[in-house]
């Protein structure tokens, strides 16, 4: 598609970094407006704050996976290891960082650890959505080869994706995905029984449809047990699975 959506001379603005940073001004802004009208006891300072750290980890950890699947690679060029705004990034690695280091800060300043989780998810998924139009106009996470009508097919010899054949749009799957996930957890918001029930919603919600996404996916990106599951497919279903006992363990102890 577009991997470079804007150049000034030797200057490029890149479509995959440019969609990064539209989500996090995006998502700060609905966290702002979102904390006016809660009562969880959190300041706006607080959460950008946050905000700060948790995506800092969540690019790190997302960049060392996609790395680390890809190793022989960037073991020849480990110079690219440095161009994230190229594309390539695994989400899971970044998601894993990034809930370490957001609650031990939380739990660092005493705050209300599952009120914020529960905050800040459905901001997560709207980013995916940002993130994943980035990958389509980059070209990175492309999906298999396709005869549906809807199969696209990329042209420009800068993007990731392969060339001239038509491919599943799998990063316009996973940004459709994230939306929608974006949409019922602002629902269920206001329909919530327990703190974290919005936070391993989430969790759950993606893991299960990512695992179905990844089924069209082709890019190389790692497997688990030969060619079995992907990555992504292993970390998912164990993900989905804590989040069905966290679930219905917190539940039970609501209603104690």
């Amino acid at each position: 598609m577009y991997p470079i959506l804007f150049q000034f001379g030797s200057f490029h603005i890149y479509a995959y970094g440019f969609f990064i940073v539209a989500g996090l001004v995006t998502a700060v802004v609905f966290v702002g407006l979102k904390i006016r009208k809660s009562n969880i006891g959190i300041s706006f300072e607080n959460v950008v704050d946050l905000f700060f750290y948790t995506v800092l980890s969540a690019l790190i950890g997302s960049r060392i996976l996609f790395v680390l699947i890809n190793f022989d690679v960037y073991r020849q060029h480990p110079m690219k290891i440095f161009k994230i705004w190229e594309g390539g990034l695994v989400f899971y690695g970044g998601l894993v960082l990034a809930v370490i280091v957001a609650f031990w800060y939380m739990k660092w300043h005493r705050l209300p650890i599952w009120k914020v989780a529960d905050l800040i998810s459905p901001l997560i998924a709207l980013g995916l959505f940002f993130g994943r139009i980035g990958c389509f106009l980059a070209g990175c996470c492309y999906g298999k080869e396709t005869s549906l009508p809807w199969g696209v097919v990329f042209k420009n010899p800068d993007s990731l994706a392969r060339l001239n054949v038509p491919l599943h749009p799998t990063q316009l799957y996973d940004a459709a995905n994230g939306l929608a996930i974006f949409f019922f957890l602002n629902w269920m918001e206001r329909r919530k029984t327990f703190d974290g029930q919005i936070f391993w919603l989430f969790l759950f919600l993606y893991s299960i449809t990512r695992f179905f996404i990844e089924i069209f996916r082709g890019d190389p990106r790692g497997f688990l047990f030969g060619d079995f599951l992907s990555t992504s497919q292993g970390i998912g279903i164990l993900l989905a699975i804590l989040s069905i006992f966290v679930l219905f363990y917190m539940k039970k102890q609501s209603r104690r």
